[in-house]
């Protein structure tokens, strides 16, 4: 972490340099120095992070460079706030701290150059002190475990999945057949099978257990079990597979076999292969090169070879291979085999192995907490076999964090964390730490974490690429590697990030959380505060409330505070939050998401630095003149809040990236979402991204014309009068990827009749309000994802213009058409979520064989006159959850008796849900 800290603080030095040149001026030369100290430390560093400190020296050592790392930070950023305050005439002078009050430019300069330059000599000494104490480089001496040394006990853990007895597994059999039914098919063709999922999920158990299988090894000619490392070797990995392939046929190996150079070792594995029928297992991949290395000794001679893969990189699994291909993701344990494997560890003294009644909810607790990770609860219930009393149950449920750090009967598991955590690059792992300060559960939406990275400086600066591209690049990498799971219902990631949809909602695994919590407390990354304990002193970056329970003191190092998330949506003392802020003056981001306050605190308009603001559910009904002063801000959410206007002084906010405000109604009618009004001088900022939702006034949509970053607009309000502006100024929207317009009312016909400009990167398409025919540039949006129509009350057919949108993989109509009968003849390839919303006199919906073959989602809601249910559910093999909200009750009444005809049904939805009410 102390190389990650480094990393972003020379990142933040060259924007300072490039950016700041003038108004560093004064203490250039020292920052300057401080660059130069900090590259040269990134080697040794580079060093330590891969093998880790092995003694107290070399750790003191890397935490006293990260210490400084934020030392620096802190001066530069107290330098650039004073340096604005004076640029501002005072202004903000009475919000600052004493401690950075100055008569004069020049005294304080002066006075940050010589911290700067004490720092630098502290960097300078450190190899001096090094020498005089015998602290040896990173890497050398002995003591504290390795990032080698944890492979290696890993790959033990592995190893021994071997020799596991049949009696102490749970769930695993079905699995184990599914995967012999591949192993053992008829396809003459050479199949890969990968196995996916986050360490600790049974992934090498499951597959040891049916590569021992006596079938399964009958089936095969030669077959070899290969452990791959993170650092693996190709010419160790083709001796192992030799090894491997001759012991299974009880044959000697080639006694030169050490001395083969890589070449003479291909020949001969191809030569032995060459009429045999293998099973190579290749446990615990990381990276798709080793397919690239060892397809090229396993070619398909068509005797039905099979090889598999264990990895927790989706896009390993993922990955098409060439050949046919199979990939199985391991499921969590059920409740009630989560429940029987903890009581088999942690009971297995007690008879029948039944827990204690007073100890049944404690339990509970511990296994919810491993959210059917088998390691975990194997070693969970191994360790609390030994805890007699209630209170020591209590005390592990406390601070299961700490004891996963700390007792080495939990090494299982955390090894197993530590290792997927150690391969993350610098910029990962800050991203993955920040999650652990949400909270437990939490569901995160991608928009929001990804802003909060960009807004924290976690995200590199890429050419041609802007920092929201990176940042999404960043969630699906973490995704793949299994460290954040998706929590979205209907979609999935892929190694391409779009053909099955784009996640939205992301949750961290409860073990995962406890481990990065301890972390990120360690490295002074951040904290999460809950309420039961008092914080005198705290040395971190970033402090997230869970919950308040009485009122934080101040305590040393309140300055060092960059971020501040709140989660206590009980919390409405505004002069307690007013107070709270004033003291982290340096804030970065701020975030109130929910915060039942009904102003906006007084200090957040002296955070200089502020990066990020979300207001998302406040109840803060106007933003003051004064937000003018937070000129750094890039993200500003105040969705579902109060506010119905912006304040002029929106308009000096030139930095802003991403403006969110508008406010949702919740209900199925023409006013289901409502825009927010804004000054005419706001098409002044011209870094915004995104825009939702604008009220049209006047000549807002001329205006707009100048904010050509643009990539997502939502416009209100919209009149006829306004199409010939709106459409000049959309076609200089080049980069425009989701676009929404909206009708004054329902009368209102919405103005998009003209032809529609060539609109290449448009993914979602939103209209809101009458169309008097079916907009024929539909058919013309060839990337569109989603589309929806809302009150168009059209009286022609409407889903023969957009059946060809090839990509479209939602579609949400709410009364867009008139007509009785909706009937989807073909086309829709893509669509997995389909809402059918509010149509008053539609009477049929029908759904012919070979239309949405990929639908998960089906919801019909609101559709008075409908006679009968959906025609034609049996074709949609892939549906997982079918919605009849509001129909008559006669349309339900055969699924509430016994469910839907399936005689013919290809597959049953996983959930169904139905409410209906009597037409009489």
């Amino acid at each position: 972490m102390a190389l990650s800290v480094t990393d972003l603080l020379i990142g933040k030095l060259a924007t300072i340099l490039e950016y700041e040149g003038t108004t560093i001026a004064g203490v250039r030369h020292e920052v300057d120095k401080i660059k130069e100290e900090f590259l040269s430390m990134k080697a040794f560093l580079a060093d330590a992070e891969a093998n880790k400190p092995k003694t107290e020296g070399q750790k003191l050592w890397v935490a006293r460079i990260r210490d400084l790392a934020y030392d620096v930070e802190d001066i530069i950023d107290e330098f650039m706030y004073h340096m604005y305050a004076k640029q501002t005439g005072g202004r903000l002078s009475r919000g600052l701290h004493k401690t950075i009050r100055a008569p004069c430019n020049l005294w304080f300069s002066h006075k940050i150059a010589k911290k700067l330059q004490k720092i630098t000599d502290v960097i300078k000494a450190i190899p001096e002190r090094n020498q005089r104490y015998g602290v040896g480089l990173v890497g050398g001496g002995g003591g504290a475990t390795t990032s080698d040394d944890i492979q290696k006990l890993v790959q033990n853990q592995a190893e021994s999945s071997f020799f596991i007895m049949e009696d102490e597994l749970v769930g695993i059999e079905g699995k184990k057949q599914i995967l012999m039914g591949w192993l053992m098919d008829d396809e003459q063709h050479q199949t890969v099978i990968s196995v996916v999922g986050m360490g600790g999920s049974g992934k090498t158990t499951l597959v040891a257990k049916t590569f021992t299988n006596e079938l399964v090894k009958r089936h095969f000619d030669c077959y070899a079990w290969i452990t791959v490392s993170q650092t693996y070797d190709a010419v160790h990995l083709f001796r192992s597979l030799i090894r491997e392939l001759y012991k299974s046929r009880k044959e000697n190996f080639p006694t030169i076999l050490n001395a083969m150079s890589r070449i003479e070792l291909l020949e001969l594995l191809v030569n032995y292969l060459e009429s045999r029928k293998y099973l190579v297992v290749l446990d615990d991949v990381w990276d798709i090169k080793v397919w690239r290395e060892i397809k090229v000794p396993l070619q398909d001679r068509h005797l039905g070879s099979r090889v598999v893969l264990t990895t927790r990189n989706e896009e390993v699994a993922s990955n098409s291979f060439g050949v046919e291909s199979y990939v199985y993701r391991i499921q969590p344990l059920q409740k009630n085999e989560a429940w029987e494997l903890f009581s088999r560890k942690a009971f297995s003294t007690k008879q029948h192995k039944t827990c204690p009644t007073e100890l049944k909810s404690l339990a509970c607790q511990l296994v919810e907490k491993c959210e059917g990770l088998p390691l975990g609860i194997v070693a969970l219930g191994g360790f609390m076999s030994s805890k007699k009393s209630l209170d020591q149950w209590q005390q592990v449920c406390n601070n299961l964090n700490w004891y996963l750090h700390n007792n080495s009967s939990l090494d299982p598991v955390r090894n197993i964390l530590l290792l997927s955590f150690n391969d993350l690059p610098s910029q990962l792992k800050h991203c993955f730490l920040y999650c652990s300060l949400f909270p437990e559960d939490y569901l995160f939406k991608s928009k929001r974490l990804t802003r909060l990275w960009i807004a924290e400086g976690f995200v590199e600066n890429m050419k041609g690429v802007t920092p929201e591209e990176v940042a999404d690049g960043y969630l699906r990498e973490l995704c793949f590697l299994s460290m954040l799971q998706v929590a979205d219902d209907f979609v999935s990631v892929t190694s391409s990030g779009t053909s099955s949809g784009r996640p939205k909602k992301f949750k961290m695994h409860d073990l995962m959380r406890e481990f990065s919590l301890s972390t990120a407390e360690k490295e002074k990354f951040g904290y999460v505060y809950n309420g039961r304990e008092v914080m005198e002193e705290i040395s971190t970056r970033r402090l997230s409330i869970h919950r308040m329970e009485g009122e934080i003191k101040s305590w040393r190092g309140m300055s060092k505070i960059r971020s501040l998330l709140v989660f206590d949506t009980d919390m409405s003392s505004l002069s307690f939050l007013n107070t709270l802020v004033s003291r982290f003056k340096l804030l970065r981001t701020l975030d109130l998401e929910d915060v039942q306050i009904d102003n906006l605190p007084g200090a957040v308009v002296y955070l200089f630095n502020l990066r990020y603001l979300n207001l998302k559910g406040t109840l803060i009904e106007e933003l003051p003149e004064s937000i003018r002063c937070l000129r750094n801000l890039q993200f500003l959410n105040i969705r579902d809040t109060k506010i119905e206007s912006l304040p002029q002084g929106i308009m000096r906010l030139l930095n802003l990236r991403n403006l969110s405000m508008f406010r949702y109604t919740w209900n199925l009618y023409f006013n289901v979402v409502r825009g927010t009004k804004a000054p005419s001088n706001i098409c002044k900022l011209q870094k915004l991204q995104s825009l939702s939702i604008i009220e049209s006034e006047g000549d807002t949509c001329r205006l707009i014309a100048n904010m050509t970053q643009l990539k997502s607009i939502c416009i209100s309000n919209v009149k006829e009068r306004d199409e010939i502006d709106l459409w000049v100024s959309i076609k200089k929207f080049t980069l425009l990827q989701s676009l929404g317009l909206m009708a004054s009312n329902e009368e209102e016909i919405l103005p998009v009749k003209a032809q529609c400009p060539p609109l290449p990167h448009l993914r979602k398409l939103t209209l809101f309000g009458r169309l008097q025919n079916v907009t024929p540039w539909f058919s013309s949006l060839h990337s569109l994802t989603a589309l929806f129509l809302h009150w168009s009350r059209l009286e022609e057919d409407l889903l023969p213009q957009i059946e060809a949108l090839l990509n479209l993989t939602r579609l949400c109509l709410c009364n867009a058409y008139v007509g009785d009968e909706l009937c989807f003849h073909r086309g829709f390839v893509k669509l997995m979520r389909l809402e059918l919303l509010n149509f008053a006199s539609v009477k049929k919906i029908t759904i012919e064989n070979g239309v949405m073959p990929n639908l998960r989602y089906l919801c019909v809601d609101s559709f008075m006159e409908l006679k009968t249910v959906p025609l034609g559910l049996e074709y949609l093999s892939t549906l997982q959850y079918l919605g009849l909200k509001d129909v008559p009750i006669e349309v339900i009444r055969p699924i509430q008796k016994g469910g839907v005809d399936r005689s013919k049904n290809q597959s049953s939805p996983t959930s169904i849900y139905c409410r209906g009410f009597d037409a009489a």
